[in-house]
């Protein structure tokens, strides 16, 4: 059995990882016959494990997505006119290296922020950093900081996050002071960081409801440009699981 003290100085060192591979080694003789190095490499490895493993979980954390979304378990089979082959490409998350901008738009109940917190977790799960904002919370957001002063740390915060997802974009009509809050955003991310938009609105009405028409140009010319747009289609996904769980009930009570 290895020296306690030696385990001491390894957690002291924070190879937690590595403490756990070396008891798993010294309790199982499936070890016994590699080398040392090939013994060492194991170990490292499980370190290397560890650590990633521990940033995931604080990205994660630190994103505070809406919804517990992957990509694997994005439903394809709906009538959502969701193309497989795009979402699995964007799923490598090349369009954060990229920096480009992915808009998703569609009725309520189709699985928009979902979707954007599936890409978002991908995202994540390949290194990068992301963050959730519902529209109308991250301007009032920025209005409270311009208010106390903290708005240019408040931008800088959104700016150190690779993926900003933007959650319910443009619902009713800006107001002049929000519409330059939002053009600050956007202005900081452009050809920089990645953002995910979704919308009830189609992509044309955007313009109209933002109170400048000319930083309106502005802000749909960054937003749009280098983008990859998914416009999702059919019926409420909620809808339609209410609906099936109701026929599941009428199903079990006819038994």
């Amino acid at each position: 059995m290895l020296d306690n003290a030696t385990i001491s100085k390894l957690n002291d060192l924070g190879l937690f990882g590595m403490v756990s591979a070396l008891n798993d080694q010294f309790e199982s003789t499936h070890f016994s016959s590699l080398s040392f190095e090939e013994r060492l490499g194991l170990l490292v490895d499980c370190e290397i494990a560890n650590r990633d493993s521990k940033r995931l979980i604080t990205r994660l954390k630190g994103a505070k997505l809406r919804h517990n979304a992957t990509i694997e378990d994005i439903n394809f089979h709906s009538n959502r006119s969701l193309n497989k082959a795009l979402i699995m490409n964007l799923g490598s998350s090349q369009w954060v290296n990229s920096k480009q901008n992915i808009l998703i738009t569609g009725p309520t109940g189709v699985g928009k922020s979902y979707l954007a917190c599936a890409l978002a977790h991908s995202a994540i799960r390949n290194g990068h950093t992301a963050v959730y904002k519902l529209f109308s919370r991250l301007l009032r957001e920025l209005a409270i900081a311009k208010a106390d002063g903290r708005y240019h740390r408040v931008l800088c915060q959104l700016l150190r996050f690779e993926v900003l997802i933007i959650d319910d974009f443009c619902l009713t009509q800006l107001k002049a002071s929000e519409t330059m809050d939002l053009m600050e955003v956007i202005e900081d991310r452009s050809e920089r960081r990645s953002t995910i938009v979704t919308s009830q609105l189609p992509i044309k009405q955007w313009h109209q409801m933002l109170s400048d028409p000319t930083m309106a140009d502005a802000i749909l010319d960054r937003l749009i440009h280098n983008s990859h747009t998914i416009n999702l289609t059919g019926e409420s996904m909620r809808k339609a699981k209410k609906s099936e769980s109701s026929t599941i009930d009428q199903i079990q009570e006819s038994k």
